[in-house]
């Protein structure tokens, strides 16, 4: 039986040509036409001031912390519930994550932990200086209530996008609320260069910062002069070029993946829930999730599924249950913990056929 996968990559068919032209111009390092193009595409599509395309999602996140001039001793409040590449810069920087818990309206981070968090660090004189918020599977954080928080306490707000390309918050493009945001363009994602990023910023200084670390820290000289760390993080001219042919079938990934979501949510059984959205929610779908009623029968369907040649991936284990995270705080009323406990994503690539879609839901509802 042909294996089902969870999000496979989707080629639009345009991509060859982009490639023969850029291989035709010789332009295949980090630097080039497309690169410029792609970043432009994405500022018209986001409404955002600055761009800089990365080698990956992680990448951008590390060069925002940068900029941010987050430092050794730093502390930098963190989602729990999300993908380690979430985190992990924060310790190349040798700062301090403190993980947030989710709530259920959304299942991003819980504004109520967030400022309980932030009021307990202040009574410790700990004043954390950033916080990277996640915009899980697609659909957007509480944004009303993290900007609130944010006036009120003043941090570095870094939104992690990158699930999350197409989405908004009341019509304003998840990635431009903060002083920084970023995209994935990683295979899995509903746009895709193979393996890329994007890093947003609102200042022209933080760009050309970020430009300036991600090309090794060269300095203006005629020989290779360095003063600092830098990184390679650049994305080539080839991998753009992808970008730019992904980018044009945005919307309509968008519109198959809101019809999986849609089939899932008419067709399955009505103990399974699926991921809420708040209202001003415009989510991309990425993937869709569901909760079980407990994590054995979770685990049965998981398995079932799988014998079926079915992948399908629990929910992120919470950051802050990691053995890598284990010594920092948490707040939170454990609300991602029972998230993964009981959470599976659903095969919700932009290639799923009703037919295959159809199996899925009859296999989950033998296994219940």
């Amino acid at each position: 039986m042909k294996k089902i996968y969870l999000s496979p990559p989707h080629l639009t068919g345009k991509e060859a040509e982009y490639f023969e032209e850029v291989l035709k111009s010789g332009w295949i390092a980090p630097i080039g036409s497309c690169i410029d193009k792609f970043e432009q595409l994405i500022l018209q599509k986001t409404k955002g001031k600055y761009a800089l395309a990365t080698n990956s999602g992680t990448s951008a996140l590390h060069l925002a912390l940068c900029c941010a001039a987050i430092q050794e001793g730093d502390y930098v409040l963190v989602s729990s519930f999300t993908f380690v590449a979430s985190a992990n810069p924060i310790l190349y920087q040798k700062a301090i994550p403190i993980f947030i818990d989710s709530d259920e309206k959304s299942w991003n981070i819980c504004p109520i932990a967030l400022e309980n968090a932030l009021i307990n660090c202040h009574q410790q004189q700990i004043f954390p200086k950033a916080l990277i918020i996640t915009h899980l599977y697609g659909q957007a954080a509480d944004m009303d209530a993290i900007i609130k928080i944010k006036e009120k306490y003043n941090f570095i707000l870094i939104e992690d996008a990158a699930e999350a390309v197409g989405t908004t918050w009341d019509k304003q493009h998840v990635g431009t609320f903060g002083e920084f945001g970023f995209f994935s363009f990683n295979g899995n994602k509903i746009i895709t260069t193979s393996a890329g990023g994007m890093l947003l910023t609102k200042e022209e200084d933080n760009r050309k910062k970020a430009l300036f670390l991600a090309t090794q820290a060269k300095e203006d000289a005629p020989h290779y002069q360095h003063n600092e760390i830098g990184f390679n993080y650049r994305l080539s001219n080839i991998l753009a070029a992808m970008g730019i042919t992904q980018l044009d079938a945005l919307e309509k990934r968008i519109k198959k993946k809101k019809k999986i979501f849609n089939t899932y949510q008419q067709k399955l059984d009505k103990k399974i829930a699926l991921m809420p959205h708040l209202s001003k929610s415009k989510g991309n779908y990425w993937l869709s999730c569901v909760l079980f009623e407990d994590y054995t029968q979770k685990e049965k369907v998981r398995l079932a599924l799988a014998q079926n040649n079915i992948e399908t991936r629990p929910l992120w284990k919470p950051l802050h249950l990691q053995p890598l995270f284990s010594q920092y705080l948490y707040f939170g009323e454990n609300i991602a913990e029972k998230l993964f406990e009981k959470g599976l994503c659903l095969p919700s690539g932009t290639q799923l056929t009703e037919k295959e879609q159809s199996l899925i839901i009859e296999l989950i509802h033998q296994n219940l």
